[in-house]
């Protein structure tokens, strides 16, 4: 295995509420390091820093009891390929404002992400953000007199000498054009969905066979992702179309008066309903009650973001009622432990390709085999249907 240099010896930075998520990357990158090395011993001595146990370097975030902070870091980040990696979703972590403690919200992630960076600006040899759900990625667009904070954010991070920012499956990819010479990577988690459902659900039917599966796309909002897994995994399309009021609007939103469903007949086929996030489920299971009254199979949803904001209660419900199958959501962002020990629910670990994405970046080499993954799509859908053939055979 050829090994290029590095860019400096790795750090890795776990924000407040991305612990656990951090320690798993550490441990894959750990693992990755050991490969280098059976083949590039050398890589010991002649790369310091290449190879330790531990990648990490800890952040004290420090409140005062008027709520301001402060960071302080452990141990020094002078020469090193920094990562900072943030979980803006996490409200479990708190602090106390005047002796009250105050659920941390994303905009205190967010001032906490940038008090880290002014720690070590000018000291890191680079500073990259890993931030799996974009922060404000839903106010990347302004209507009227809204403020566009996404871009901002954005810009932000720039001037603060960020050289790389890393998300996962953002809500609007077109973002990237608010910084068009920097590098802003919106990585796809497509593979690691479809290879968590096939192994979940051995019996589906796809590409293209008789009462194959359907992709449903909530609303034409999601409908590229939609397209994109229709088209790898060659199953049929459809979609629900949304009639709105714009004449009023309630919390923000225009009220749908009308709801269709566009399509193939969906009767009889298991339906995969695709969507970047679940924030209160009200649109998934409201998608999935219409998908039933036109007689469909097994419902599932593969969502990369589940927020869940109003808890679990109405999905545990509609669950009984068999409405829906599974859910599918990675470990990008904090859960409930009521919701990961729900029977419904499949947590998808995208650590192993968080790590790898970062091993790939601290060698300055391209990620382009890592973003794009048709191949690895194609070559598992090989094999899922070889293994049903073999299935088939023996019974």
């Amino acid at each position: 295995m050829n090994v290029m240099e590095t860019v400096g010896p790795v750090a890795l930075i776990a924000m407040p509420g991305s612990v656990d998520f951090v320690n798993r990357i550490n441990s894959r990158l750990y693992k990755r390091r050991l490969q280098y090395l059976e083949s590039n011993p050398e890589l010991l001595y002649k790369n310091p820093g290449f190879m330790r146990e531990s990648y990490l370097i800890d952040a004290n975030l420090i409140r005062f009891a008027s709520g301001e902070g402060k960071a302080t870091l452990d141990s020094t980040v002078r020469g090193h390929d920094l990562y900072l990696i943030t979980d803006f979703l996490n409200h479990s972590i708190t602090y106390d404002l005047f002796e009250q403690p105050v659920p941390m919200s994303p905009d205190d992630h967010f001032q906490d992400l940038v008090r880290v960076i002014l720690a070590c600006s000018g000291k890191a040899r680079r500073i990259n953000v890993i931030m799996p759900y974009l922060y404000e990625s839903r106010q990347s667009v302004r209507v009227s007199r809204e403020s566009l904070d996404c871009a901002y954010m954005l810009n932000e991070l720039k001037h603060l000498g960020v050289e790389n920012i890393i998300t996962f499956d953002p809500h609007d990819p077109g973002i990237e054009n608010a910084l068009p010479i920097n590098s802003i990577e919106g990585l796809p988690v497509t593979y690691q969905m479809i290879k968590a459902l096939l192994r979940n659900v051995p019996d589906l039917i796809v590409q293209g066979e008789e009462n194959c599966a359907m992709a449903v796309s909530s609303d034409e909002k999601g409908m590229k992702r939609a397209i994109f897994y229709s088209s790898m995994l060659g199953i049929p399309l459809g979609t629900f179309y949304r009639q709105r009021d714009f004449s009023l609007s309630v919390q923000g939103k225009n009220p749908v008066v009308d709801y269709h469903f566009l399509g193939d007949p969906p009767m009889g086929r298991d339906i995969l309903i695709i969507d970047d996030m679940i924030v209160s489920g009200n649109t998934f299971l409201e998608t999935a009650r219409k998908l039933k009254e036109h007689n469909a199979g097994r419902i599932y949803a593969i969502i990369t973001f589940g927020l869940f904001v109003n808890g679990i209660e109405e999905f545990n419900k509609a669950y009984e009622e068999r409405i829906f199958d599974k859910i599918l959501c990675t470990n990008a962002n904090y859960h409930e432990p009521e919701l990961l020990n729900a029977p419904w629910y499949i947590n998808v670990d995208i650590t192993k390709y968080t790590a790898l994405v970062i091993d790939a970046m601290n060698h300055d080499v391209s990620i382009s085999s890592l973003i794009d993954q048709r191949t690895k799509i194609g070559n598992l859908l090989r094999r899922h249907q070889h293994h049903k053939d073999f299935t088939n055979l023996a019974e």
